[in-house]
């Protein structure tokens, strides 16, 4: 079969595709379906078994097609068909990366089941989302389910659950707002209303609703629009798209608004035009609205009718914070690590299975070793008092706060630099095979 290779986009895990015939998700004998999901970094991660081998994937509206990142060889044991070769392009300013598209794959969500499922392959190793979530993550999911089903999030319970459009009813409910959702490229959008600063003027807004984005909101510039990064702010590095790392302003706006919903203070990035050239071809649109701010809601998705409802939950009310420290952290491979044997470590990083997550080496009376994720910094901002404390990139972190490091998750270990302002962090490093102390003292630009 020849191949022909097209440009598609992706920004940060939206995906734009010309329409492929291909099947439909149905649930097996059941009216509805509720679906456990993992809430890391304001992601959701769901369940996903594709051609019989389970998997964990990231839940993030608008995107049109499902992909599969394939650094661990995933395409042998998925029997995956490779038909047509892809290039994709997202956000950040590398290259478009390549992709194979196959068809007639069988996924399962819960009770949900389609036969025919369109999946694109990433065969760059470099191109794996695992390590900045601390578990895996094999692939991205969004539009081919939510076009299907009546979509519930409920991020108080962290639960999904799937409704058969034919027998959905919705319930009456005071303290909801449902409003219209707009399209493009199969993607969602939702008018809001901004406020930069005390003194201005609400702003009409039109956001992509990114579930696949952990900030609060991301914010185009766009003088005619009066829509200026606010004169306190820092540089920073964003996130990494599927082109590289994406790099802007962070800075907090004075209000946010949806229809009678309105937030104060928000965490509002500003990425650099470069990065999001593509994103902004479609010329209504003048940002995405994130996790940061969905989580504040219990979600209704109803895509076959273009309506979103929206009720507040315990989160609403939560002050908006931000990373102090200045540092980034990945997981950077495995390491061996010295503990009691009455204690237990989680070594999810690259596993297909929990049965596959253990690794033990060695097994003494007092003490076993086992391989533990490593955690290294991969950006270090300017100025920030981990730089000024001498930090660098590639230091792995041993211990933070008298604490061994491999005893926490990669996110309990960000939150620690989301502590309040004065609060004391000491670190034991490894760089380049020797070990050092550092402590630095958390500040806010703001």
């Amino acid at each position: 079969m020849k191949k022909r290779c097209l440009i598609l986009s992706i920004l940060l895990f939206g995906l734009t595709l010309s329409a492929y015939s291909q099947g439909r998700f149905v649930l097996q004998n059941k009216e509805k379906d509720k679906i456990s999901f993992k809430f890391i970094n304001n992601l959701i991660v769901i369940p996903v078994e594709v051609n019989g081998v389970p998997l964990s994937f990231l839940l993030d509206t608008g995107v049109s097609k499902a992909i599969v990142f394939n650094f661990i060889n995933l395409s042998e044991d998925l029997n995956v068909n490779k038909e047509e070769e892809i290039f994709l392009r997202g956000l950040g300013e590398g290259e478009s990366v390549k992709a194979l598209k196959s068809k007639g794959n069988i996924f399962k969500i819960g009770n949900a089941v389609n036969v025919d499922q369109e999946v694109f392959t990433i065969f760059d190793a470099s191109l794996n989302f695992t390590p900045q979530l601390g578990i895996p993550i094999h692939g991205i999911i969004g539009y081919d389910l939510f076009k299907d089903f009546v979509v519930e999030i409920n991020y108080s319970k962290k639960q999904m659950i799937l409704f058969a459009p034919e027998f959905y009813e919705r319930k009456k409910c005071k303290k909801c707002e449902v409003y219209d959702l707009d399209f493009s490229s199969k993607k969602p959008f939702l008018n809001g209303r901004i406020k930069i600063s005390e003194n201005d003027s609400y702003i009409p807004v039109k956001l992509l609703i990114d579930s696949g984005g952990s900030d609060a909101l991301w914010l185009f510039n766009d003088e005619a629009k009066s829509i200026n990064v606010p004169d306190n702010f820092f540089e920073d590095f964003l996130g990494r798209g599927l082109s590289g790392s994406v790099y802007g302003k962070r800075s907090k706006i004075n209000k946010f608004s949806i229809g009678n919903f309105t937030l104060e203070n928000v965490n509002t990035a500003f990425p650099d035009s470069s990065s999001v050239s593509f994103a902004r071809k479609f010329k209504e649109r003048n940002g995405s609205l994130g996790g940061e701010i969905l989580k504040r809601f219990n979600i209704i998705f109803d895509y076959q009718n273009r309506k979103i409802s929206l009720r507040v939950n315990s989160n609403f009310k939560s002050p908006f914070y931000y990373n102090k420290s200045g540092i980034s952290l990945e997981h950077s491979g495995m390491r061996v690590v010295k503990e009691r044997n009455n204690k237990t470590v989680n070594t999810s990083y690259g596993a297909l299975s929990e049965s596959s997550q253990k690794n033990t080496i060695r097994t003494s009376k007092s003490f076993k070793y086992v391989l533990a994720p490593s955690l290294s910094i991969v950006e270090l901002r300017k100025d920030s008092p981990a730089e000024k404390a001498g930090l660098k990139l590639n230091d792995i972190i041993l211990r933070i706060n008298n604490k061994d490091v491999h005893l926490y998750s990669l996110q309990e270990v960000t939150q620690l630099f989301f502590g309040h302002n004065g609060k004391r962090i000491r670190m034991i490093i490894d760089r380049n095979g020797v070990q050092m102390k550092f402590q630095f003292l958390l500040e806010s630009l703001f």
